[in-house]
């Protein structure tokens, strides 16, 4: 069996809600130790816009900000960042900020790079198809300058998901994608 990986996984802009958890339980169960920062302090939502809000209000500086005082202590003994869709972003940039991260799980999320980003850690992006978020001529690039920065990167497509299509309480849920994502992913890290 391989060796149990430290996650840490960021929640979306809808908070941390059940579906976060529910992810966390999951690959507890396959041996891995999984933490889940709050950045939004328990408020959770069903509403996009509201969520969007709740970032909005905190700002990006102070979430990442949050993110960087929760991994710090945990940091090095070598994580693995994931996140979900805005947890994605946030887990990207402090990944590709840590000398020791082990790997970057990204569902439904992604941000941008540093002309000078450099790292040679293995990557792993799902996502819809298409996605509003996510545009192809974005993961292009996206995917590009990953490769220039030195990331093992791997990306795959669920054609007909909704953007957020791995929680079941939102209008995006796509159970065969969301199954065959946990699949994938967990075969991931097993592989670190």
């Amino acid at each position: 069996m391989a060796a149990a990986e430290t996650v840490v996984l960021f929640h979306s802009a809808y908070g941390p809600r059940a579906a976060v958890h529910e992810a966390a339980a999951r690959l507890r169960a396959e041996g891995h130790e999984v933490l889940v920062p709050d950045l939004f302090d328990g408020r959770t939502t069903d509403d996009l816009d509201e969520g969007l809000a709740i970032r909005d209000e905190l700002g990006t500086g102070e979430l990442l900000r949050r993110a960087v005082a929760f991994v710090a202590p945990h940091s090095a003994r070598g994580l693995v960042y994931a996140g979900f869709s805005l947890g994605g972003a946030i887990a990207q940039n402090l990944a590709l900020g840590d000398e020791h991260a082990r790997g970057l799980l990204l569902l439904h999320g992604t941000s941008d790079l540093a002309d000078d980003a450099a790292t040679d850690i293995a990557v792993q992006l799902h996502v819809a198809e298409p996605d509003p978020y996510e545009t192809d001529d974005w993961l292009t690039a996206w995917y590009l300058r990953m490769g220039r920065a030195g990331a093992d990167v791997e990306v795959h497509r669920y054609r007909g998901a909704g953007h957020l299509y791995t929680d079941p309480g939102l209008p995006d849920w796509d159970a065969e994608a969301a199954d065959r994502t946990w699949a994938v992913a967990s075969a991931f890290l097993a592989e670190l």
